[in-house]
């Protein structure tokens, strides 16, 4: 009786294990931006599964740091402000970036500064019809 509630009990650990290093725990982020095309998003899990996202530069508005308050502390977290289709100047999605590996704000300032480069280049370029 004792051996069957033991087995089970580390079954379910198993599982859950499993469970969390292929659905949660994220090892690396990151983030592709190509002037041209768009915002590619990846996130890699411990298992070794991939997400990627792919945003079109159309309908990217802006990208701004922005900051929370969590637990008594400000965090500091990277953002792609979506435009919103029915009105240009209105942001219709706030899509967060790096929400498991947390970056430091030295190192999203220099990702801003980058992607700032590249929207502002975008924005320079003689649009073609």
């Amino acid at each position: 009786q004792n051996s069957m509630v033991l087995s089970a009990a580390i079954f379910i650990t198993l599982v859950g294990l499993i469970i969390y290093l292929h659905f949660v725990k994220i090892d690396q982020e990151s983030l592709l931006v190509i002037g041209s095309l768009g915002i590619q998003v990846t996130s890699s899990y411990a298992s070794g599964k991939e997400s990627t996202t792919f945003i079109e530069m159309g309908r990217v508005k802006d990208v701004v740091i922005n900051e929370a308050i969590h637990m008594q502390k400000v965090i500091y977290y990277l953002c792609i402000l979506l435009q919103d289709p029915e009105d240009p100047q209105g942001v219709s999605e706030v899509v967060p970036l790096f929400q498991s590996s947390k970056p430091r704000l030295d190192c999203l300032i220099e990702v801003y500064k980058s992607c700032q480069e590249i929207l502002e280049q975008r924005k320079t370029a003689p649009q073609s019809s």
